[in-house]
């Protein structure tokens, strides 16, 4: 028999979430209606060989509760327990995609450059495209080379509202262009 992952559906001004928490730690908060959602869903029920079941928790219950006030402007870091479920580089992006402080953003080469392989940039746009952890885990805050917006799992008018609101709630923001 497999494990069980517990799932709650959350609207949000944003958008619709689908949080996930398997054994105390959250393993998904991610766009319910995304492009992705099959298989971000099969790689998360299958990596750890369990299936959803809709349910309460308390990690998703303090998980709502984080990211109510992060969206409301009073919370700009996340203390959550998570569960990265993917391939190395993907975790390895994921974890690096963490340390992108709130209120700036940074190019896919900046990332790149980060995680010492300039070379990677396709490869870590696919890896943030494939995160299960929205803005827990800050993709938004990964922008084109050129500075434009580019895709993100809630869509892009969804992205920018994110750095806005990082924007309006962070003095030293690099978000002034949006």
């Amino acid at each position: 028999m497999t494990d069980k992952i517990s799932i709650q559906y959350h609207k949000t001004e944003l958008g619709e979430l689908i949080l996930g928490s398997f054994k105390n730690e959250l393993c998904l908060c991610d766009w319910r209606y995304r492009k992705m959602r099959d298989s971000i869903d099969s790689r998360i029920q299958k990596g750890l060989n369990a299936e959803y079941v809709q349910q309460d928790s308390p990690i998703i219950a303090e998980s709502i509760k984080q990211i109510s006030e992060y969206i409301a402007g009073d919370r700009v870091s996340f203390g959550i327990p998570l569960l990265l479920v993917g391939t190395d580089f993907q975790k390895s992006v994921w974890e690096e995609l963490m340390k992108v402080p709130y209120g700036t953003i940074q190019p896919y080469l900046g990332l790149a450059k980060e995680m010492g392989n300039e070379k990677a940039i396709r490869a870590i746009a696919t890896a943030n495209g494939a995160n299960a952890i929205s803005i827990i885990i800050p993709c938004h805050r990964i922008i084109g080379s050129s500075g434009e917006m580019v895709g993100y799992a809630g869509g892009t008018p969804t992205k920018r509202k994110l750095l806005e609101l990082e924007n309006h709630n962070n003095s030293d923001s690099q978000i002034g262009m949006f």
